[in-house]
């Protein structure tokens, strides 16, 4: 779904899975800044929104999620996944109730699925399912913005920022009131200074959720009964995550960044040595310079030079081994 914020001064399109909304309006590092000081807003529309009502919508949507949200309380944000039969992650949801429907926000293009998968789990539940992407377009203030939001609007409020559900048809009108626009790179580039996951680029079909640190933040221990929560509870109590999420400062001195997929080496065994993982997200940061994550096995030592292709980097641990 393409943005009309394409149509700002400067914009230029994002591509790939965040193709529809602005990479950057011109000035990357300008953008991260002003996110960084609690100013401007970042254009999420192109997220699918996922709206479930009805009287049994927390109790239902407790014995689907790992998340604990049989009692949550209006307006209170959090986040959960759904897990395959195995404990692999196969969506994630950024929840909150406003006390007469669940409002979520999830990766672009996932909310056919992850709609399919909720009406197969329906039964004899009182519930209602719907895809409100077309209706509803995602705005992301960060944290210490003080722009207003429009009265009625659905909001999530997390530690990061606040994550709006406008209307979508507000989307141009409230992007004139809300201060300088921020592209998804600026966004991503937080993102990744702040160690956070995303579905699809820190996962693959195999991640469960020890290796990418969701167990806490999307994942509650003290409940049971959904789907993969067996491997949740074996990995946890009896073993350990086959991999790990690594922050890594990659050589400045590099043109290009290594993109999602660059394998991973130990630098002490040249770019013919062994595989030991690969970059999940890599940006460039307006304080940091060039930063990625990035999935490696779990016994590589927390010490050890890395190889991200041909760019050295030295990690720092995100997940405990």
């Amino acid at each position: 779904m393409k943005s009309p914020l394409l149509s700002l001064p400067g914009a230029v399109p994002a591509e790939g899975v965040d193709e529809g909304v602005a990479a950057h309006y011109g000035d990357l590092f300008r953008e991260q800044r002003a996110l960084a000081d609690g100013t401007g807003f970042v254009d999420l529309s192109h997220r699918g929104v996922v709206t479930v009502s009805g009287e049994d919508r927390l109790g239902w949507l407790h014995l689907l999620l790992t998340q604990h949200v049989s009692e949550l309380p209006a307006g209170q944000a959090t986040e959960a996944l759904i897990l395959s039969p195995h404990g692999h992650i196969e969506h994630a949801l950024y929840l909150v109730d406003d006390g007469e429907t669940v409002w979520a926000h999830v990766e672009p293009g996932t909310q056919e699925a992850l709609i399919a998968y909720l009406e197969s789990m329906k039964f004899f539940y009182r519930v209602e399912i719907a895809d409100r992407t077309g209706d509803y377009a995602v705005v992301h203030l960060p944290a210490g913005s003080i722009a207003e939001v429009p009265e009625g609007v659905v909001v999530r409020e997390t530690p990061y920022g606040r994550d709006l559900f406008l209307p979508r048809a507000d989307l141009e009108s409230y992007a004139r009131t809300a201060g300088p626009p921020a592209g998804i790179l600026a966004h991503e580039a937080l993102r990744v200074e702040q160690h956070r996951p995303r579905l699809g680029f820190e996962t693959d079909h195999r991640t469960i959720p020890h290796e990418v640190g969701l167990i806490g933040t999307a994942v509650h221990l003290n409940k049971g009964c959904y789907r993969g929560q067996e491997t949740v509870a074996r990995v946890h109590n009896l073993g350990k995550p086959p991999r790990r999420l690594v922050f890594l400062h990659l050589d400045g001195s590099e043109v290009h960044l290594p993109p999602h997929g660059t394998d991973i080496r130990l630098a002490d065994q040249g770019p013919d040595g062994r595989k030991i993982g690969f970059v999940t997200t890599s940006v460039r940061h307006f304080e940091l310079g060039p930063v990625a994550l990035a999935l490696v096995k779990r016994n590589v030592p927390v010490d050890a030079r890395l190889l991200a292709g041909d760019t050295a980097a030295a990690q720092e641990v995100v997940v405990e081994p």
